[in-house]
């Protein structure tokens, strides 16, 4: 087996910004996969829910929403089946590769006039693929430094730039052509990007990444290959036999089908954990570590219960509750999905340049994804603010609540995101590399799955009760996280 040192050596450590040069192969790739990926869901709910004379396919918004929040739930619980193969099939390169074709697919088949079986057949593709790219490649960006390396957070902070470049692109254009030629051309671009992220990989992972995520950290040996094969046909078998039961007997609703999922986003990472903890091939040293994820992973699910609603929830207020009109000019809802990614490339490189400066006086992990959950909440208490101002949702707000929403989030997710990205690629069993960075994203499926009930409850519930009572949330688990950082910090085991 490789050693990390032996993987670090093989990569150029010069040639992106003083970054190893495989950080321009990986940026630029997910600049690509990320412009796909954004530039679809920016439309998509609209898609969903406007009616079929406005080229939609005239769903009612709860269900729309719930579909999106499901469907944001199974991309990222999908990783755990992408950095399950990483990790013990073909690598992490090859799983990059082969979630690129499969999301490709997934894009041109909403590029084609259809039905909502052919959305849903897209999005099965979608889901696949981005399990087996998302939480891959960015272990890979991990693989190309030493622990004790400092450039580490920062190169993951413009890793995350790229990220965010390729997603405030994505709803400008599509919107563009969106509002030009209808929602399918729309789609067809997001393939496009994904095509083009596809190329830039293969023509330069070989020279830019050397060895790293060529060879799968703990293989399987061919009899547990053989276990795993008759174990996934059952496992398959098992679901089609109980999808077919479920459409039969009238039970496989959105709502039923959103519980499921709701109590996988919570179930699949408790076993995760306890599978990694009591693992044989996890050292006394790292059990400590996976007890000291445990509060940063529960402090992220807060997060991304706020910071996601972006897709759903607050995407829905920007088409029905904000006064889209400035002057003469008339802004699309779509731009609003611009907003995110806006604000990360404005303040990723200060917070890049701020970790840098600081160095050993950074503050500590845990203290970090505190101050998030505070910005998460202020987000959401903001947005108190017009509903209290707006006679219960009877006048139109002015776009500024959000944009201001949103900058807060921001300023939660660059304290939060690529920081939890580089904690997690540090803290991670070695046999498990790839798993736990699954894991990670696990907190975002499980926010997802959690929101697929909220959207529900904001149907049903005043905006200022819905936008305060989360907000109290974020920022009373941020105070326990602060007040026990200490304890997280030496379970960490001299990981900052």
């Amino acid at each position: 087996m490789l050693s990390r040192d032996d993987i670090v050596k093989s990569v150029p450590q010069k040639g992106f910004f003083g970054h190893p040069k495989g950080l321009f192969t990986l940026f630029f790739t997910e600049f690509w996969e990320r412009f796909s990926y954004y530039g679809m869901r920016a439309i998509l709910l609209y898609y969903m829910y406007y009616e079929l004379n406005h080229g939609g396919l005239g769903l009612d918004r709860t269900t729309a929403n719930t579909v999106m929040a499901i469907y944001g739930s199974l991309v990222y619980m999908s990783g755990i089946i992408g950095g399950y193969l990483a990790d013990r099939v073909f690598g992490t390169r090859k799983a990059v590769f082969y979630g690129g074709i499969l999301i490709m697919i997934g894009h041109i088949l909403l590029a084609l006039p259809g039905s909502a079986t052919l959305l849903f057949g897209s999005m099965f593709f979608i889901i696949i693929g981005t399990g087996l790219l998302k939480s891959n490649v960015s272990t890979i960006v991990g693989d190309m430094y030493t622990e004790e390396d400092a450039r580490r957070d920062a190169g993951f902070s413009i890793f995350y730039m790229g990220i965010n470049m390729g997603a405030f692109l994505s709803p400008l254009i599509i919107d563009r052509v969106y509002q030009a030629a209808g929602f399918h051309a729309g789609f067809s671009v997001a393939a496009f990007g994904m095509a083009l992220g596809l190329i830039v990989y293969v023509v330069t992972a070989k020279k830019n990444l050397g060895l790293a995520g060529t060879v799968p950290p703990n293989p399987m040996t061919p009899a547990e290959k053989k276990k795993m094969s008759i174990i996934a046909i059952i496992a398959v078998a098992v679901i089609i036999a109980l999808v077919l039961v479920a459409n039969a007997t009238g039970t496989l609703t959105v709502a039923n089908f959103s519980l499921v999922i709701t109590t996988l986003g919570i179930l699949i990472p408790t076993i995760l954990f306890t599978y990694m903890y009591r693992s044989p091939k996890t050292t006394t040293e790292e059990k400590s570590r996976v007890l000291a994820y445990i509060p940063l992973f529960i402090a992220a699910v807060m997060f991304w219960a706020i910071a996601d609603q972006s897709a759903t929830i607050l995407a829905t207020y920007a088409d029905t509750r904000v006064n889209l009109m400035l002057g003469s000019f008339e802004i699309s809802p779509v731009w609003f999905q611009s907003l995110n990614p806006m604000f990360i490339i404005l303040l990723a490189p200060l917070f890049a340049t701020l970790w840098m400066k600081l160095g050993v006086r950074n503050p500590s992990t845990p203290r970090k994804f505190s101050y998030a959950l505070f910005f998460a909440g202020a987000s959401f208490f903001l947005m108190v603010i017009p509903g209290m101002l707006s006679n219960g949702g009877e006048t139109l707000v002015s776009p500024w609540w959000l944009v201001g929403s949103f900058f807060l989030a921001v300023i939660g997710e660059l304290l939060l995101s690529p920081v939890g990205l580089s904690a997690t690629t540090k803290l991670a069993p070695a046999a498990f590399a790839g798993q736990t960075m699954a894991i990670w994203f696990l907190a975002s499926a499980a926010a997802s799955a959690i929101n697929a009930q909220l959207v529900r409850i904001y149907a049903v519930v005043s905006e200022v009760t819905y936008f305060g009572v989360l907000g109290a949330f974020a920022v009373v688990i941020g105070i326990i996280i602060l007040i026990i950082s200490p304890i997280i910090s030496r379970a960490m085991k001299g990981v900052k």
